[in-house]
């Protein structure tokens, strides 16, 4: 059915004749009637009389007055619903993140975003690796994903974000029996304490000291999924962990930051499939990139 021929029988309705539609319409009376006669030709329904001076509603005219209006405020509030997600109003943006990023920068990222809009709801979801990150992103659940690991598909796209430095956060009697910085092979008899994935394995932290874990000699002394809970264990001098130097840095108190010998750092990346981007997550990318560029400057 032609909408436009919805608004033209409201039209005709409302002004109690074609002639006065027209005015208002700004069309040419025979136009109007025409496009009438059209609509009834499309609903295979006599929705005026036109035996008498002038129209009158037939019993299926009346009938169709109420549904007609439905119809044209139906658009209309979808219209105003498309404006709004389109101008930012409101919105929703899926995003799978790393749980080594969810600390940082996540919600420096998010509320920027909401700083600028408000309305936007986001919903982070955890897959628990980068590899599920990437499916997330592939297949449409997640329209934009955050990660610290090399992405390597054509399915995908990647913007690189900035680097950042991985320290070794350790309790001040720890941090006494080791130099400045910390050599990577002496980690290796240092007590960890880790986070581990909701795969039930142990969260990647970087190869080179993945690597050194997977030594004979490595001693981890507490896996664990609650990230707030192994920060506590590292102040409370359970062992030493692994975290970015703004975090070791803002967040922890009572430790010693170490950097390590050579040094680890990680980048941040956002992942999204090639095409058009929802506004939401266009507007995630724009805060990303500026903060980007605060960083570099």
């Amino acid at each position: 059915m032609d909408l436009r021929l919805v608004a033209y029988f409201v039209a005709v309705v409302d002004h109690g004749g074609v002639t006065k539609a027209a005015r208002a319409l700004y069309l040419a009376q025979p136009s109007l009637s025409l496009a009438i006669r059209s609509l009834e030709r499309q609903l295979g329904a006599q929705l005026f009389d036109r035996s008498g001076r002038g129209l009158t509603l037939t019993t299926d005219g009346r009938a169709f007055v109420g549904p007609a209006r439905q119809i044209l405020a139906d658009i209309e509030a979808a219209k105003r619903r498309v404006h709004a997600v389109r101008d930012l109003v409101t919105g929703r943006l899926e995003i799978a993140v790393l749980s080594a990023l969810s600390a940082d920068p996540l919600p420096r990222l998010t509320s920027a975003l909401h700083r600028r809009h408000p309305g936007i709801l986001v919903t982070v979801r955890d897959p628990g690796s980068s590899s599920g990150i990437l499916s997330q992103v592939r297949q449409g659940e997640a329209e934009l994903g955050l990660t610290d690991f090399p992405v390597k598909s054509d399915m995908v796209r990647t913007r690189e974000l900035w680097e950042e430095e991985i320290v070794l956060v350790l309790p001040p009697d720890l941090a006494a029996t080791l130099p400045d910085p910390v050599p990577l092979t002496a980690i290796a008899g240092v007590p960890l304490v880790l986070e581990s994935s909701q795969a039930g394995g142990r969260a990647a932290i970087d190869p080179a000291i993945d690597g050194i874990l997977g030594q004979a000699g490595a001693f981890v002394a507490v896996e664990c999924a609650h990230r707030q809970a192994i920060w506590d264990l590292v102040t409370h001098g359970a062992g030493a962990t692994f975290l970015p130097r703004r975090i070791a840095e803002t967040e922890l108190r009572d430790v010693v930051v170490r950097s390590t010998s050579p040094p680890v750092r990680r980048t941040v990346r956002l992942v999204f499939r090639p095409g058009p981007l929802s506004p939401a997550a266009t507007a995630f990318l724009d805060v990303a990139a500026e903060m980007s560029r605060d960083r570099l400057s």
